[in-house]
């Protein structure tokens, strides 16, 4: 399936509270100023505490070619977000199930400087632990290319070229990192553990 494809997908609408408001097209949904939908983010870490993150294909209808987190995408309306996660890690990066564990949300919004679309998104920043040694099948429509980073590498780049960033991943950096999350390596809780 192409990204192309998934435009015509529905993503649910929600309120600023997350609360179900209706549903449109992801096409529509990303159209100028965006419409406020669910989403999810997940952050897969390895036991030494680095980050799994992929650089999008060029082919993306939004921020293609920047580095974000290991899998993003929007839940079908109704569709639990751990179920659409793991579904979507299946389809891009080739693994699931993967246990995971919601860490919070952030909201965020973002016009792609190049296409012209934004995202507008009440987004569930999940994370799991995968074996850096698990085989990775990478969509090549959706990623060009996978990579293990350090915590602290990340956090520099971050702040030294944010436009070689999805412009969502600071937000899901800030959920991972927040204050009072136990150590994972260098980053957070250890899923399964709340």
């Amino acid at each position: 399936m192409t990204g192309t494809s998934r435009e015509s997908h529905l993503v649910e609408l929600v309120d600023p509270a997350g609360r179900p408001v209706g549903s449109a097209t992801v096409a529509a949904a990303h159209q100028p100023p965006g419409q406020l939908h669910r989403a999810f983010s997940v952050i897969l870490v390895d036991p030494a505490g680095r980050l799994l993150l992929q650089q999008r294909a060029a082919v993306k209808t939004r921020f293609p070619l920047r580095w974000a987190n290991t899998c993003c995408g929007h839940p079908l309306p109704g569709e639990s977000v751990t179920e659409a996660a793991n579904r979507r890690l299946g389809e891009e990066v080739g693994v699931a199930p993967v246990p995971l564990t919601e860490l919070g949300v952030h909201t965020y919004q973002a016009t792609d400087p190049v296409t012209g679309r934004t995202e507008y998104e009440y987004d569930h920043v999940l994370l799991g632990e995968l074996d850096p040694a698990t085989a990775l099948r990478p969509d090549p429509a959706e990623i060009a290319q996978l990579r293990w980073m350090p915590p602290d590498e990340l956090r520099a780049g971050l702040t030294d070229d944010p436009h070689g960033y999805a412009p969502w991943l600071a937000g899901v950096v800030d959920q991972l990192f927040a204050p009072g999350r136990r150590d994972h390596g260098a980053a957070a809780e250890r899923p399964g553990e709340r």
